[in-house]
Formats: structure tokens, C-alpha cells, sequence
């Protein structure tokens, strides 16, 4: 069974990924920055039949990351992190670019010695097309983009490293899309089309390394 840690597995996009990780049959951490949305996640996944564990999980502190403790893991999916538009405080901007940026990296590296125990890992990186050289069309903030940039910079040199030690790096850089919604191609992305995408080069042998899936945008 593989161990699954979903960030942001409180709400929407990472809620749905942490239900379809365990209907594939996986182990999945739960986290979030509240217990009770969490523990809301793992009760779904019981519900549908599944196994999960919650755990609080702030990406804007390194006291929260570093306090985090599991034995095990194959697959650490970068979901969390804190969407941004409009006027915004400078307590925002720090917080956005603290847990897109400085948070994905710091969790990051604290869990590839148990990433490299694995064997057969991946880490997928919920990015965004404003983490895209040139895109401009999202209406998020600034800092947002910012966030963005950095987590794919980071995501980008990560993959080359660890290439060479079987740890795949997969990057999305979907743009902004609907949690749900019709299928076809007039509509809008929707969250489960995403989740497709991350289950299918998961779901890959070990040698097919695919680096990153990027969207057209209507």
C-alpha cells in the first residue's frame, strides 16, 4: 500500500485528491491547517472505505513543519497552498508567499529522506499557469504569481537532482478552473479533470518520468 501525504486535504482540490488516492487504494495523510477540517477529509475516506489519518499541517510555519512526524511515505503531493486576489494586507502577501513558496520547500526537504526510503516516490506540485513565464490571465494577486514562480523554480531544479535517484517531479500549471462543472471542451477545467492528470503519471511505470502538464486555456 503506498502512503500518500496530500497538503491543503482540508478543502476542494486537495479534499477530492486525498478521496481519490485512497479509492486507488493508497494510505493518505491528511493535512490541513485546522483538525476539524482534516478529521472532516478522513472521515469521507472511511465512509467510501478507505484509510487516512489526519494531521494539522500549517505551510506559513516552519515550526509547523517541523513538527510534523510520519514513518512513511511514496507520494507527497504539494496541493496547500492560499489563493490571493484583490487588496491585500502585507499579513496576506506573507502568508501567500509563505506557504506557496517557503513552506512547499521547507516540507519538502524535510520528508525526501523518507521520499528517498521509498524506493518508487513522487512529488506532485499543484502549481498554477501563474507560475508560467509570461501568463498574466489569472486575476490572482501579485504575490500570488509570485508564490507561484517560486514553487515552480523549485520544482524545476528538483527534478533534475533527483532524476538520477528515481524520485519523479511532476508540476501542473493549470489555470483557473471550477471544483466542478461539465466535462467537454467548451467548459472550464474542472478539479477532477486535474486529479486525472496526477493519478495517471503516478500510475506510470518508473521509468516514464513526466515532468509537468500544461493546459490550454480557453
Amino acid at each position: 500500500m503506498k502512503h500518500v501525504l496530500v497538503t491543503g486535504a482540508g478543502r476542494d482540490t486537495g479534499r477530492l485528491l486525498a478521496l481519490a488516492f485512497a479509492a486507488s487504494g493508497a494510505h493518505v495523510v491528511a493535512t490541513a491547517r485546522t483538525a476539524a477540517a482534516a478529521e472532516k477529509t478522513v472521515a469521507l475516506v472511511r465512509a467510501a472505505g478507505g484509510s487516512a489519518e489526519a494531521v494539522v499541517l500549517d505551510l506559513s510555519s516552519p515550526e509547523s513543519i517541523a513538527g510534523l512526524e510520519i514513518e512513511r511515505l511514496d507520494v507527497l503531493v504539494n496541493s496547500g497552498a492560499r489563493y490571493l486576489e484583490g487588496d491585500a494586507s502585507p499579513a496576506d502577501v506573507a502568508d501567500t508567499i509563505g506557504g506557496a513558496a517557503t513552506g512547499i520547500v521547507l516540507l519538502t526537504e524535510r520528508l525526501l529522506p523518507l521520499l528517498r526510503a521509498s524506493g518508487a516516490a513522487d512529488i506532485v506540485n499543484l502549481i498554477s499557469a501563474a507560475g508560467e513565464p509570461g501568463q498574466h490571465r489569472s486575476s490572482a494577486h501579485p504575490a500570488f504569481y509570485a508564490a507561484k514562480h517560486a514553487q515552480a523554480g523549485y520544482a524545476e531544479i528538483l527534478s533534475a537532482r533527483l532524476r538520477p535517484e528515481g524520485i519523479r517531479v511532476l508540476s501542473l500549471f493549470p489555470p483557473d478552473f471550477v471544483q466542478d462543472g461539465p466535462r467537454d471542451s467548451g467548459s472550464e477545467l474542472t478539479a477532477q479533470s486535474v486529479i486525472d492528470c496526477v493519478l495517471f503519471a503516478v500510475g506510470q511505470p518508473r521509468d516514464c518520468f513526466i515532468r509537468a502538464f500544461h493546459f490550454e486555456q480557453i
